[in-house]
């Protein structure tokens, strides 16, 4: 069974830094990318950053500059750095993992994390 589960969020005053980590576990063979998304109250779930098993990175223009997602691979973990944090970052961050390979299922697929809060304070 894969399961992703993240770690990190929490209570931050405006201009500090929190790191997140996300790791994905369950007899995964491999997984093609990985990212973070995130869902502030009363607005849709947006991508925030997503790095392929390649290395290749995008993020969405709000956090560029701020935020840095890294990988490992051979652990099946994610991580986003986030700096320089703002009030409007505050939501609940989601990892992701995309097409999703595990050693007893060869069709791809999609997994979410449960989700962690980011609070960013005045």
């Amino acid at each position: 069974q894969v399961q992703l589960v993240e770690s990190g969020g929490g209570l931050v005053q405006a201009g500090g830094s929190l790191r997140l980590s996300c790791a994905a576990s369950g007899n995964i063979y491999t997984i093609n990318a990985m990212g973070w998304y995130r869902q502030a109250p009363d607005k849709q779930r947006e991508l925030v950053a997503r790095i392929t098993s390649g290395g290749s990175t995008n993020y969405a223009d709000s956090v560029k500059g701020r935020f840095t997602i890294s990988s490992n691979n051979a652990n099946h973990t994610v991580y986003l750095q986030m700096n320089s944090l703002k009030l409007e970052d505050t939501a609940v961050y989601y990892c992701s993992a995309e097409n999703l390979r595990t050693w007893i299922r060869s069709v791809p697929l999609d997994y979410w994390g449960q989700g962690t809060q980011v609070t960013v304070s005045s």
